[in-house]
Parts: C-alpha cells; structure tokens; sequence
C-alpha cells in the first residue's frame, strides 16, 4: 500500500461542515469531541447537536456552532427528522452527518430520501444498520455469511427461559435486543453476567411477556482477547481506511466502552471483516468488537456498531487519515490518501482508564499482542490546542464519578457480607447435624 508522508495536506472540501448527530442524554462523549477536532483542524466548519451550552463538546475552540437540543431516544421519528431538518436550514449548506449512536444511524438510514437534500451520508441499504444494531439481525447475519460469533438464544416468553435455564451452561450473557429499545424499556442496564440459573429467572420476570434481550454464550475473559476494526466503507464496500487494534482495558469492565487500547496489525481480522462487509454491501463508518477464543483459536463478532466509535482517534494513518476524514473526504469527492496504520499507538480515555486498570488487576484478562511499551499516545480529553473540553469534562465527571465508586464499594461489600453470612450459617447448620 502506498504511504503518504504525513506533512502532505489533506484535499478537504472546507465549504462542507460537519454536524455531529447524538439521539439521548450522554454529555461526556470523547468521540464527538474527537471528531470536532479530527475535521476542525483541517479547516471544516464543524457543529455539533448538545444536551446543553456546558457539554465538552460545545466549548471546544473547533466548534463553529451548536444546536442544544436534548433528546432521550423515546421519540418518535417524524419529530427527530424535523430536528435535524430544522438545524440543516440553520446550517444552510449541505453538511456531512457524523452520528455518534445507533440510534441517530438507523434514523439517518431509514429517512434517508428525507434528509438527502440538506445533509450527506453513505448510501446504506435503510434497512441494513437497523439489523446490524440488532444482537438478532447481527447473529443471524453471522450464521448466513459464516460468520463466527457467541452462541446465543431469543426468547421468546419466560416459559422458553425457564426450559433454557433447565440446560444452559452458566455463566452466560445478557443484553438488550435491539437498539431503540435499550432507551425505551431496557431489560438490562449494559452487557450483563448471569452466574446461574437462579440469577437468570430472577431477572427474566421483570422483562414481561415479550422479553427484549439475547441470552449470548460466555467467553471467559481468560480464555480470551478482545479486538476492535475500525473502518470507512465507499458506496462499493470497498475499505478505503482499515484499522485495526487490541483493547486492553474498557469501563465498565470488560463490557462497556474502550479505557485503554493499542493499534496492533492484525491482517487476519482485516480480511475477515472486509469479506463480511462487502457479503452484506454496507457502506459507511463501522466500529467492530470481535473477541479472540483462545479455545478454538477462532475471532467472534460480538458488536457492530453501524457509525464512528467513540475511541475512532487510536487510530490514523501515516497519511493523517482516521475514519472521519475518510469519509467527509470520500462523500465530497476528494481522493482518501493511503497510508499504513501507525503499530503501537496507543488510546488512552484519561476519567475512566484509573477504575478500569484497578478493576483488571485480577481479572485474569491478558493481551499478549499488546505492545510493551506504546510508539506514542492519543488522549480522548486533553489537547494542547483545545483544553477546554477536558476541563468541562472533569467539572461534569467527578460528582457521578464519585457517587457510581461509592455505589461500587458498597455493592461488593453488601456482596461480601451475605457471602460470609451464608457461609456463617453453613457451618453452624453443618454443626447442628453433626451433633
């Protein structure tokens, strides 16, 4: 692949923004400032949709404009099409949408004959994110291509659960079925461990009648690596930026967004990903979770997110190249330069990597294809030219910072006590028998 020297400039078009579209109340979203920076810096106006004027987002220096607008995802369509319709007639120019969830992605795709005149976005089948954000679409799409992915089980009804539960290998996982509805009535707050059968019927008769989650298979974090590609797709599916890295760390643990993670080449789970997008003709940004079974040496597709994730700066080519600038490059017409992917960056988001490396320390997780040392570092917050976000962040993030580590402490201390109660009353039954 041919190498661009990084002190060549970039062909933006400068007279097309870049508006960063987020469905729900997450103020404290480096991806969005990433973003805001990756194309601000190179010229192009950039707006973005906030929860209020004192997000990190909306202070950052590159941020030409913002539109406060907050939203909890419980919408109906129609009221956040006008929204972004109403902002596009503010903006006044067709302006790149870059959005930040999956649920703004499916929105974008499924409305797109209505927001073609004022934004522009990849072609995608409409239909297409919608199933990819789906744990079901996503594992049924893996069987038809062949794919690998966790075994998993969709419910149904409580009765099929308790038949499940009669047979199941503990522990294994839990997590909402679909996209929309991890906003609207949420089954489970997050990917969640179900230890026994015991533990899975007391969660499943909260989840009613129909109930919206996946029951996934469990792979043991020791028996396993987790691995993440980030890439642009053209209206071809052909990858014209391809990225891939190794997580080290995520918060919470081991199920929720990337801590600390390093740029490791892995050709291997690059073709194993260009040959499924291209099987299912998506177009656009994606950021995947596969996790590496050391037990039958196979990568297994966990997550597809059908837009930019938020941890996309780890990665950027020798040609100044991330995913974003991939693809305002390519939807404006500019030629997306080549350039090799930079092994050993490293990402580091600064508010949650300190829990998470306490929380790893025993978790018999390990990444032997990390690096020992990175070749250099991205920071989600702190920017020399841009400190503003990262100073908005800590003021917004110490309080529930502090309060969900309390919560935390006090969880597996509760934990802790009814463990050594129950074994406090073992032993005293045990002794009553015996005498």
């Amino acid at each position: 692949m041919l190498v661009a020297s990084r002190s060549t400039p970039i062909a933006a078009d400068r007279s097309v923004p870049g508006l960063i579209v987020k469905i729900g109340d997450y103020p404290l979203h480096h991806g969005g400032v990433g973003a805001i920076r990756s194309l601000g810096r190179l010229g192009i106006p950039m707006y973005a949709i906030t929860e209020d004027r004192w997000t990190p987002a909306a202070v950052s220096r590159y941020l030409r404009g913002g539109f406060v607008w907050r939203t909890t995802g419980t919408e109906q369509p129609g009221e956040l099409i006008e929204g972004l319709l109403r902002i596009g007639r503010e903006i006044g120019r067709p302006t790149v949408l870059l959005p930040t969830d999956e649920e703004a992605a499916v929105l974008i795709a499924e409305h797109a004959g209505e927001l073609s005149g004022s934004f522009l976005f990849p072609p995608v089948e409409p239909e297409l994110p919608r199933r990819l954000a789906s744990k079901q679409g996503l594992h049924e799409l893996c069987v038809e291509h062949g794919v690998p992915s966790p075994e998993a089980l969709f419910p149904a009804s409580f009765e099929e659960i308790e038949e499940f539960a009669e047979h199941a290998r503990f522990p294994l996982v839990a997590k909402n079925r679909e996209a929309f509805e991890r906003r609207r009535k949420p089954a489970v707050h997050g990917t969640t461990r179900i230890p026994g059968p015991r533990e899975l019927l007391q969660l499943a008769r909260g989840w009613g009648p129909s109930p919206g989650v996946i029951l996934q298979e469990y792979l043991p974090r020791e028996q396993a690596e987790d691995w993440i590609v980030h890439a642009y797709f053209d209206a071809e599916s052909t990858p014209l930026a391809m990225f891939t890295g190794v997580k080290v760390r995520s918060w919470p643990p081991h199920a929720g967004m990337t801590a600390n993670a390093y740029v490791v080449d892995n050709p291997e789970l690059a073709d194993m990903t260009a040959q499924f997008i291209k099987q299912i003709g998506f177009c656009g940004i994606i950021d995947l979770d596969w996790r590496f079974d050391r037990r039958d040496g196979r990568y297994k597709l966990l997550d597809f997110n059908p837009r930019m994730g938020a941890q996309f700066r780890l990665f950027e080519s020798e040609a100044g190249i991330d995913v974003v600038r991939a693809q305002h490059l390519d939807l404006t017409g500019r030629r997306v330069p080549e350039g090799e992917q930079p092994a050993g960056r490293r990402f580091i988001v600064e508010n949650i990597d300190l829990p998470a490396l306490a929380a790893y320390r025993r978790s018999g997780y390990s990444t032997p294809h990390a690096p020992p040392r990175p070749s250099s570092t991205e920071l989600a917050w702190v920017a020399r030219d841009d400190m503003k976000p990262f100073f908005t962040m800590l003021v917004r993030f110490v309080r529930p910072g502090v309060r969900h580590l309390w919560q935390m402490w006090r969880s597996r201390r509760a934990a802790a006590s009814a463990a050594s109660a129950a074994s406090t009353a073992s032993a005293a039954s045990a002794a009553s028998t015996a005498e």
